[in-house]
């Protein structure tokens, strides 16, 4: 229990501060670590489109009145352009049920979500806010700590006001130097995303930081972008800094936001108004000194050219230089998506219009046989580019205006890319199939690359760039930048700075091959309630393979089959992973994987197919962030135990893991529910048994939180203590669920 120390003393990273001020029923003196279980009330929740599913799950647990309409906010922005009775309905209804809550609403054509809870002042420095929808990472661009929830959470923050949340291990990206002429904040995260893309952040939290130089050369907009993508790069959190570039920011919309006031806008006011803004900066939240981080990573933005990303994968970027000789034709280029749509962003792309107009002297327009699609990402952001110019300079040069919306983003309206076309977008996804058509090609790149494209009907950029002198390449990697240095700590050396702590000695404690049978950590007593067992024991099956995905789980196939029925779910439970899952498993084994368990798309029916095949218990090195949640939420205990893995590995392995090399393909019917990231390829040991009913035993003495483990008969026990779950977290899964448990807390009221 090393992560749940009360000592005052504890540093703690921006992350743990923002979610410590969030957390409902912690012990006297705790602070939140990253491991933690917590029950989490945030300062907002938004839903989208996707708002009248969570309505009818809502309704569906026997709520019919919201906890605190102050916390919930819906917008309609995914599917604007669909003029349907079925799409209109559905809209209908959102709205309806939004006024009869008596909660925030922007209607369709008004933004994207996203843009709204930024400009509307709902994404609030130093709290926590929640979506549902991936994206939500977004609102770290201004020091508020955003993460995607499903549908679920969704509903119980309606109902109760709360859900429950793991805080993420915790990374630390160190900014150096500045950006070069040319160089945008689109292609620093296409650069991490591409340069660091071996899932080094899976499902991190990520802490964006810098000398004071340096973060003043990422405006807001800029960290606005950044932080969108790192949903793509793969993190569940990307934040930046409490700061006076941020306080500018800040100042300026409390000012319109007051003038507003004047015309009858007194919400916007409230929550920009100056006097909150002095509070928040009187003695502004940040990382304490000593903050323990899971890991180190640096950037030098000096060092950085803009890049491109794909085609078809955020995993490959590719320098502009390199990509524009070529001459990859396009056919649909595109300035859409809360990305890179804002004001900013379009008076960029404009601008390579304006210029080349200048130096013509005469009209341009997009190349012949070449469509460039425009939307705003709110129509606050678009009438600043109209009173700008920018607007009609696009629209000028032939593009075509959309509704302020997700649109071609998301796969959705006018303008998808049809068979054998070639795209490049200044939005963030790109993944086969996501813009249209699986067989056309997407990239994306930064606002003026995208436009420059469209006027020479290539991937080019519009030629401000210049390389540093003696540019070498781009200086990146893991390790600890030294504040007001260039001195670069590697990993092992970050490591040796906190060796004498606490949890290090632990975790250096726990690299023995064969654990000591004393459990590592001082036993915690819990208490365990009625409906969940006092221990968990049964024979170990090991499924040898790391990123194991939602889809080798379940199949596809059968997802968005509504009428499977349990004995067909336990039937097909691993059957993309070893056709022969259905005949080795038995009732009560403990299913044992290795690391990313549960990756890929969020379709609960992987964690209820396990519990049809009344597999009590998973445990792995470690578990997919979605896959955690929607366990939890349908009553399925996960464990994390590195060292089990380990163990059965050097026992029942003889090569080392391979990755399997395969084509990644965006999710279908993914429209309406959280947008899960593709999984990773599948990671197994070279021809080797995947699937092996081991002979060994485990026990999980819950009250104790200790596992024990018996390697077969006659072999070592050993033992070690686990993360203990928080009281209300075994109450959700002994309650059967979080939609029973909310029952139950609404019975309670």
């Amino acid at each position: 229990m090393a992560s749940l120390q009360t000592s005052p003393g504890v540093p703690q990273t921006l992350t743990e501060k923002i979610v410590q001020r969030y957390s409902l029923g912690l012990a006297k003196n705790q602070y939140v670590k990253a491991g933690d279980y917590i029950i989490l009330s945030p300062h907002h929740c938004m839903t989208h489109d996707n708002s009248w599913p969570t309505a009818l799950k809502f309704m569906s647990i026997g709520a019919s009145k919201i906890h605190d309409p102050r916390q919930i906010v819906m917008t309609l922005d995914h599917d604007v352009q669909n003029k349907s009775e079925n799409n209109l309905r559905k809209y209908r209804q959102i709205r309806e049920f939004a006024e009869s809550q008596g909660v925030a609403f922007y209607p369709e054509g008004r933004g994207i979500g996203h843009q709204i809870m930024i400009e509307e002042g709902y994404a609030f420095p130093g709290t926590i806010t929640v979506a549902s929808d991936s994206h939500s990472n977004m609102y770290g661009g201004v020091g508020c700590l955003g993460t995607p929830i499903v549908r679920t959470d969704a509903a119980a923050i309606w109902a109760t006001g709360r859900t429950w949340w793991r805080v993420p291990q915790i990374a630390k990206l160190q900014f150096t130097g500045t950006l070069p002429r040319g160089v945008t904040g689109k292609d620093v995260i296409i650069a991490l995303s591409g340069l660091f893309n071996k899932d080094e952040v899976l499902n991190y939290a990520i802490e964006f930081t810098g000398s004071e130089e340096t973060m003043k050369n990422l405006s807001v907009d800029t960290r606005l972008t950044i932080a969108n993508m790192t949903t793509e790069w793969g993190a569940l959190t990307g934040l930046f800094p409490i700061d006076s570039t941020l306080e500018k920011w800040l100042r300026y919309k409390a000012t319109v936001a007051a003038m507003s006031h004047e015309l009858g806008d007194t919400l916007t006011a409230e929550r920009f108004s100056h006097q909150r803004l002095d509070d928040l900066f009187a003695k502004p939240i940040k990382a304490d000194k000593g903050a323990k981080y899971a890991k180190y990573l640096y950037l030098d933005l000096s060092t950085l050219s803009p890049y491109v990303s794909g085609p078809n994968s955020v995993k490959v970027a590719t320098p502009l230089d390199k990509l524009s000789t070529q001459n990859l034709k396009i056919d649909k280029a595109y300035l859409v998506s809360c990305t890179n749509s804002r004001a900013s962003d379009l008076a960029a792309a404009a601008k390579v219009f304006k210029d080349a107009v200048k130096e013509t002297g005469g009209p341009v327009s997009v190349a012949e046989g070449v469509k460039l699609y425009i939307a705003a990402a709110s129509l606050p952001e678009q009438k600043a580019a109209e009173d700008a110019g920018d607007w009609q300079a696009l629209l000028d040069a032939g593009a075509i205006a959309l509704p302020a919306g997700c649109g071609p983003c998301i796969g959705l309206g006018t303008g998808l890319l049809e068979d054998g076309e070639v795209g490049i977008s200044a939005s963030n996804r790109n993944f086969k199939g996501r813009m249209g058509s699986k067989k056309a090609k997407a990239y994306l790149a930064s606002p003026e690359v995208v436009s420059a494209s469209a006027l020479h009907g290539k991937i080019i950029g519009p030629g401000n760039y210049e390389s540093p002198k003696d540019w070498s390449g781009v200086t990146i990697g893991e390790g600890e930048i030294v504040e007001g240095g260039n001195q670069i700590i590697t990993a092992a050396e970050a490591l040796e700075k906190v060796i004498g702590q606490l949890d290090s000695l632990i975790e250096t404690a726990e690299k023995e091959v064969v654990p000591k049978q004393v459990a590592t950590m001082d036993e915690t007593e819990i208490d365990v309630p009625l409906g969940f067992p006092e221990k968990l024991e049964g024979e170990i099956l090991f499924l040898d393979a790391d990123n194991i995905s939602t889809d080798a789980i379940y199949p596809g196939k059968y997802t968005y089959q509504d009428d499977v029925s349990v004995e067909k779910m336990a039937q097909v439970c691993m059957e993309n992973y070893d056709p022969a899952f259905d005949l080795i498993a038995r009732a009560g084994d403990i299913v044992v994987s290795g690391y990313n368990f549960g990756c890929g798309s969020s379709r609960e029916q992987a964690v209820t197919s396990i519990l049809a095949k009344k597999l009590p218990l998973v445990v792995c090195g470690s578990v997919g962030n979605t896959f955690s949640r929607n366990a939890i939420n349908n009553a399925l205990p996960l464990l994390e135990v590195p060292r089990l893995v380990q163990r059965l590995r050097e026992t029942f392995s003889s090569t080392e893991l391979q990755s399997l090399q395969q084509n990644v393909e965006e999710p279908s019917h993914n429209r309406e529910s959280l947008d899960s990231l593709t999984a990773a390829a599948q990671v197994t040991p070279n021809q080797e048994k995947k699937l092996t009913r081991t002979g060994w035993t485990l026990t999980w003495e819950v009250r104790f939180s200790k596992v024990t483990i018996q390697e077969g008969e006659g072999g070592p026990i050993w033992s070690q203590n686990v993360a203990a779950l928080p009281q209300e977290i075994i109450t959700i899964i002994a309650c059967g669920g979080l939609e029973k448990w909310v029952k139950k807390e609404i019975e309670k009221s």
